[in-house]
């Protein structure tokens, strides 16, 4: 059960591509900058949170649910596909309402 959160995570991104390739929201419009809009986005959290557990504002949730691994003291593996998801899903989100994505590709 330890990995069952890591896996939800790993589905939801799937999605995400899914959607993606289907519409031409992010990746599929531009790979080049889409990747570095996305490691950005990702890093930038990653700081974000570093800085929180650094000042003792955010900790690691305990649960069964999660692999117990960790990057850093109080940073599971976990949160950086959750990040990903997160930054990911707004990307897609931005491209299907701003008139950049929509059109159906082969």
């Amino acid at each position: 059960m330890g990995i069952l959160y890591l896996l939800a995570l790993a589905i939801s991104i799937t999605g995400m591509v899914v959607l993606d390739r289907r519409f031409g929201l992010f990746f599929w419009r531009d790979a080049r900058r889409a990747a570095i809009v996305l490691a950005a986005g990702v890093l930038f959290f990653l700081v974000w949170d570093l800085f929180g557990i650094g000042l003792g504002i955010f900790f690691r949730g305990e649960t069964s649910f999660m692999t117990g691994l960790q990057l850093a003291p109080e940073l599971p593996v976990e949160e950086v596909f959750f990040l990903t998801l997160l930054c990911y899903l707004s990307m897609n989100l931005y491209g299907a309402f701003s008139g950049r994505g929509g059109e159906e590709t082969p």
